[in-house]
């Protein structure tokens, strides 16, 4: 056997004279071939155990091994480094994670970090790692049998070692506990006592005594229990923190610093647990467990310390999070309950169509001008995005937009259940609302954009003579939505993609606003006061901290409707965009262009194309926004398939409920 061969070599003495190449290679021994295979890894664990058990010799061999590499190594880096957030900022980490990727982090000789970087060298380590389980590994340290090796009176190399990582760790919460970005959230840091510089004192008292108890532990000044109770206090005081950056607004900058303050307050109570054991307990069998569980984070942490997606995920959830509650709220205005409601929505929907009419109309005009290409993708960008502005002041709606918002309201209702299928049978009913919801404004949209996209084409051509849409270019715009000419699915599926891009813009800038104080800081301009006034100033900068987001969102949104045609012809990809309320507009003129008889199979699958377009245009940046809200509120496990089952029961019990609001 491969791993007794090994054992047996270093017993003997014929191994290396570095003990490190003999861990080295015991866990490349213990490494399975895949890093899912976690029964392997186990079995070949489990085989080290039963080999040192069987060969007392053995054990001693390795436990001398590992003493010895503790001792030799410095290892305080270990414990303020690994799993803890620099404090240069979250785009400087991004950007080191990336150039590490490309070109290796190169350590000091003298550093145990430095070893098991060459232990777990493979990124792919910390799954097989983490997947054996506490229990192997405690049966692993227990073959070990740390007790036999006896306990000193001096106190260890080692355990200086962690009480000077606990003292840096210390300094590290105290002053990340004062930074700007967080007494900006809570002042009464600054005015009173802070938990942060507290524990700091109480901590320096407790790394001075340790030594001199460490044969005596009664004789102890200052136990860990009261720095406990104060790094609990800064836990707590970070949780408000957090709660109240969630209602007030945001960044990525004070998200990274609260999340700094957790690995470093969490690492310290772990340091603190296992010196606690060791002094009550020098031979180290109480600390085991504690051990144990510290090992496997840092080797976990340490093999994805370069892993962007870990780095990125962490320090965006409460911004995520933040975002899609703004959208969230605007999604329950687009899901209505009365009849009153419902007809709102649909004037609102039918606002919405004729706005976009125009638009689509203006749009044919512009391509008449034989501009520059890029000037004609500026004013098409303009277009899209200032007729959509315009839908939005108008109190119009777009339905398209709806799913994106509405998707996040469910998501919310999702999360306060806990993602269990058995609370969400109120779920069920919300679904049904917002599916008639949103049929109601395609309905709108749809049904108000063609007439009045043939009526102003029609208009337009008794006024000048000019059509619109000559029967060529008629047969182009019904071919462009066709069905099966066009690719129009997968351009409406890309479009799909801005409208949940657009919803994430809208939200980013509703926080944005809230969080930079824009309404407070426009009311303390002078200028804009000579000009229109106090109170139409107020009014003002009560709109923009109200409207910031939607109009950025509508804005960005029309950008990317008009730049896609550019972006594609500009790096030779196939790259356009539909809107199902643009498309059905477009099959207006066309009928006009063609002399309201137009081929009958080019119009049967242009209008079968624009149902299509709406259908990709609507799930695809639902499922989109869906995933993204379910992942800021860390909701990971949801039965589906229970979900799924409840709303077609409640779709053929009460199929009513999906088109129209109940009378009372």
């Amino acid at each position: 056997m491969i791993l007794e061969q090994l054992l047996a070599r270093f017993a003997d003495g014929r191994a290396e004279a570095d003990p490190v190449d003999f861990l080295v290679g015991l866990v490349d021994a213990i490494r399975p071939r895949r890093a899912d295979d976690v029964q392997t890894a186990q079995s070949n664990l489990l085989a080290v155990c039963e080999a040192l058990h069987e060969n007392p010799d053995l054990a001693r061999a390795l436990r001398e091994a590992v003493i010895a590499v503790i001792s030799q190594y410095r290892h305080s880096d270990v414990y303020t480094s690994i799993g803890i957030n620099p404090n240069t900022g979250f785009f400087s980490e991004l950007f080191r994670r990336l150039g590490h990727k490309m070109l290796p982090e190169e350590l000091g000789d003298d550093l145990l970090r430095s070893v098991m970087r060459r232990m777990f060298r493979k990124p792919s380590d910390a799954e097989w790692v983490v997947g054996v389980g506490n229990t192997a590994w405690l049966r692993f340290f227990a073959a070990l049998n740390f007790q036999a090796q006896g306990s000193s009176q001096a106190m260890p190399q080692a355990i200086a070692d962690m009480l000077r990582a606990l003292r840096v760790l210390s300094y590290w919460i105290a002053a990340a506990g004062m930074e700007p970005e967080l007494l900006r959230l809570e002042p009464a840091l600054e005015t009173y006592e802070s938990p942060f510089v507290t524990q700091n004192e109480e901590l320096l008292v407790y790394i001075q005594a340790y030594p001199l108890a460490w044969r005596n532990p009664e004789s102890l000044a200052s136990d860990d229990k009261h720095l406990l109770v104060l790094l609990d206090q800064c836990v707590g005081m970070i949780e408000r923190m957090h709660k109240r950056a969630a209602r007030e607004g945001t960044s990525i900058r004070l998200t990274y610093h609260l999340q700094r303050l957790r690995q470093l307050i969490a690492r310290c109570e772990q340091v603190l647990d296992i010196l606690d054991r060791l002094m009550h307990q020098p031979d180290g069998e109480t600390a085991v467990p504690s051990i144990v569980s510290l090992f496997m984070q840092l080797v976990e942490e340490e093999c994805r310390r370069d892993d962007l997606r870990q780095h990125w995920r962490r320090n965006t959830e409460l911004i995520a999070l933040r975002i899609t509650e703004h959208v969230g709220r605007d999604g329950e205005h687009y899901i209505t309950e009365t009849r009153r409601e419902y007809f709102e929505l649909a004037r609102a929907a039918a606002i919405g169509g004729l706005v976009i009419a125009m638009m689509a109309c203006f749009k044919l005009l512009l391509g008449k001008l034989e501009m520059a290409p890029l000037v004609e993708a500026l004013a098409y960008c303009l277009n899209y995005g200032v007729g959509f502005c315009i839908i939005h002041v108008l109190h119009g709606t777009v339905a398209t937009k709806q799913p994106a918002m509405m998707a996040n309201t469910i998501a919310g209702t999702i999360s306060q259940s806990g993602g269990r299928v058995s609370d969400l049978e109120a779920l069920t009913a919300l679904i049904a609302r917002t599916v008639r919801s949103q049929i109601v404004a395609i309905l709108g949209n749809i049904l108000i954009a063609v007439p009045v996209a043939a009526a102003l084409s029609w208009g337009l051509l008794q006024l000048v003579a000019v059509p619109l849409a000559g029967p060529e270019k008629a047969s182009q715009l019904l071919g462009e939505q066709s069905l099966i000419q066009s690719g129009s699915l997968f351009y409406g599926a890309l479009c799909g993609v801005c409208l949940f891009l657009a919803g994430l813009i809208s939200g980013y800038f509703d926080n944005y606003a809230v969080y930079n104080r824009i309404p407070q800081r426009l009311r303390r301009l002078r200028w804009p006061c000579f000009l229109i006034g106090r109170k139409r100033l107020e009014r003002v900068a009560g709109y923009v901290g109200d409207n910031l987001g939607a109009l950025a969102g509508n804005l960005v949104f029309g950008f990317l409707l008009g730049g896609a045609t550019v972006f594609g012809t500009l790096w030779g990809l196939p790259v356009d965009t539909r809107h199902v309320t643009f498309s059905s507009a477009f099959i207006g003129v066309a009928l006009v262009g063609a002399g309201g008889v137009p081929d009958s199979a080019l119009l049967l699958w242009a209008v079968l194309g624009v149902a299509a377009i709406g259908f990709f245009n609507l799930v695809v940046s639902f499922v989109m926004a869906l995933n993204v809200a379910l992942r800021a509120r860390q909701v990971f496990d949801m039965d589906w398939r229970k979900l799924v089952r409840a709303v077609l029961v409640h779709l053929f019990r009460r199929p009513g409920d999906f088109l129209l609001p109940p009378a009372r």
